[in-house]
């Protein structure tokens, strides 16, 4: 298809339609009158040769097309709003603007308090907001890209996109201190024998598939999408949970657990902050990179030390 062809201006229509699943509302929202909107609608129906809206008693819902056409429409509004915000030079103690990041609860934690502190002494107009990042990412991890500024995870989740590396963590059990079923060492046995709480998402999938060649399959009581709520569901109990290292250290203390090393060498984590190439020759992007790695290599100096 010609993008020159194509009116641009109903990219936004279609969202605020599709979101609103109300012409006068959806008018309202981008400035338009209910005739404006009325006839954009028809033009989107037109080309889609599909209803999109469908009367359904006194309100509208969305037709097959228009749901699928829904989530297609955001990532293609956040893609134009990134491009078009792109700078040739960036001064990060003048500037203002905002930074979206997608990570886990385990991310941000351990990486993005510092990368937060690092922004708030060297950019004081500069925000960051961290979002959670969605199940299907492994699916379509483009759309998910094209609507942040990044995403903070290991490898092994997508490929394909460029990313800066981070830091590098290791896996270790938690184990509640009254839990007399497990010595001073988890065993293999152990870690067969027992129930787990599981984190829900696909993250730790390299350290499960690990477990599945060792002949280790958990038995999983309670799952929870939530690395920092893990410590809390195992005490007390004969459940144990397999998490990240550095943030097990960060919470030392907050729960009655143990600390124990995996019965086997474990696969380690690296964590890496992933973009879309569209943001690759931004300069402010350039400065998020940039600056991100810096607070990464900071950690890693300090754990030297």
């Amino acid at each position: 298809m010609n993008l020159a062809s194509l009116d641009l201006n109903l990219v936004v229509a279609l969202r605020a339609l599709l979101e609103e699943r109300n012409v006068t509302r959806a008018g309202r929202r981008i400035g338009l009158s209910q005739p404006a909107m009325s006839a954009a609608l028809a033009k989107l129906r037109r080309h889609f040769d599909d209803e999109l809206l469908a009367r359904v008693g006194g309100h509208y819902e969305l037709t097959a097309l228009g749901e699928v056409l829904l989530d297609r429409t955001m990532a293609a509004c956040g893609l134009l709003e990134r491009l078009f915000t792109s700078q040739a030079d960036f001064d990060p103690a003048a500037e203002s603007r905002e930074f979206t990041l997608a990570a886990t609860d385990y991310a941000v934690t351990v990486f993005g308090a510092d990368l937060a502190r690092a922004f708030d002494r060297e950019a004081p107009g500069i925000r960051v907001r961290f979002v959670q990042i969605p199940n299907g990412i492994s699916e379509e991890p483009g759309a998910l890209l094209s609507t942040v500024d990044g995403v903070i995870m290991p490898h092994g989740i997508i490929s394909g996109f460029p990313a800066t590396e981070l830091f590098q963590d290791g896996w270790v059990f938690l184990v509640a201190e009254d839990n007399r079923e497990v010595g001073d060492h988890l065993t293999r046995d152990d870690a067969a024998r027992l129930p787990w709480v599981t984190y829900l998402r696909a993250y730790d999938s390299p350290a499960v598939r690990q477990l599945g060649m060792l002949g280790i399959e958990p038995r999983v009581d309670v799952s929870v999408d939530s690395f920092t709520t893990l410590p809390f569901l195992v005490a007390g109990t004969r459940r144990i949970a397999l998490i990240p290292a550095l943030l097990a250290e960060r919470l030392r203390g907050t729960a009655p657990v143990r600390i124990m090393k995996p019965p086997y060498e474990s696969v380690p984590l690296q964590e890496a902050l992933w973009w879309h190439p569209l943001h690759t020759r931004d300069a402010a992007h350039i400065w998020l990179r940039e600056t991100a790695a810096r607070v990464a290599a900071a950690k890693k100096q300090q754990s030297i030390r």
